[in-house]
């Protein structure tokens, strides 16, 4: 219990040091900031995840590792489609939804589609192929903010993005599942779910940072960092993924209802 409070104080903490420090005047208060919520928060966090999460030992830790650095990876740039896309190329907020709309249904449709592969591919081979196509639609949305590119190219890089998130997501629960020794399948859950909001808090904070440092000069330039550090923390996942467990979802003893509950969004 008092380390949930101390992550979640020093997650806090964290991001309102990154809130403050693209402010003039206020960098080093917005550091200093920074550098207390990680004194605070990660050693809690550590006692609250399987040992080994932080370094990615193979197993159930880099798989709960994995989900964190997924959802940074799409959400840290899923939060910033809908500014690139109207503030940058002055789009209808009605274009911005395409694409994220589209991504959802992109992800559903992932989703369906690994509940099927899991009978046969590797569930780390799934959030692979799952990875590279977020980072090829991250990809994408990078060149949409140069002014010669159609719109319409990113809200199809996004919408492909989310397949690969749909692909990607399921599998890190199911896997979750199998690795957990008897008995510690809550435990194993509560660590997946941390990692799960952790990833996504932070990502969209980093951008956020990288956001708000450049909205008075150069907004693009903002943007395309924000899509940078995700696409960057996505190949970390990357090589996070060859520590997966091997084997098929298949043969996890995973149920058809399991396979699809996890699939999100």
């Amino acid at each position: 219990m008092i380390d949930g409070v101390r992550t979640a104080a020093g997650a806090t903490i964290f991001l309102a040091g990154l809130t403050l420090a693209p402010g003039s005047g206020t960098v080093l208060a917005g550091l200093a900031l920074v550098l207390v919520g990680v004194a605070i928060g990660l050693p809690a966090l550590r006692r609250l995840v399987p040992p080994g999460t932080l370094t990615a030992r193979p197993g159930l830790p880099a798989t709960i590792l994995s989900r964190g650095l997924l959802t940074f990876t799409f959400f840290g740039t899923d939060a910033y489609v809908t500014l690139a896309i109207t503030a940058v190329r002055h789009r209808t907020p009605v274009a911005a939804s395409i694409a994220v709309t589209g991504a959802t249904l992109a992800w559903t449709a992932g989703a369906w589609a690994q509940a099927r592969l899991s009978q046969t591919w590797a569930g780390r081979r799934l959030v692979r192929c799952g990875l590279i196509i977020v980072l090829a639609g991250i990809a994408g949305m990078v060149l949409v903010l140069r002014p010669g590119v159609p719109v319409a190219e990113g809200l199809a890089a996004w919408t492909v993005a989310g397949l690969g998130m749909g692909l990607a997501y399921a599998p890190t629960s199911l896997m979750m599942l199998q690795e957990a020794a008897p008995g510690q399948e809550g435990q194993a859950s509560a660590s997946l779910n941390l990692a799960d909001v952790l990833g996504t808090a932070i990502g969209i904070g980093v951008g956020g940072a990288a956001v708000a440092a450049a909205a008075g000069s150069n907004l693009r330039l903002g943007i395309a960092a924000a899509f940078a550090v995700a696409a960057a923390v996505g190949v970390v996942a990357l090589v996070v993924a060859r520590r997966l467990p091997a084997g098929t979802l298949g043969g996890s003893g995973a149920s058809q209802s399991q396979l699809t509950e996890a699939a999100g969004p």
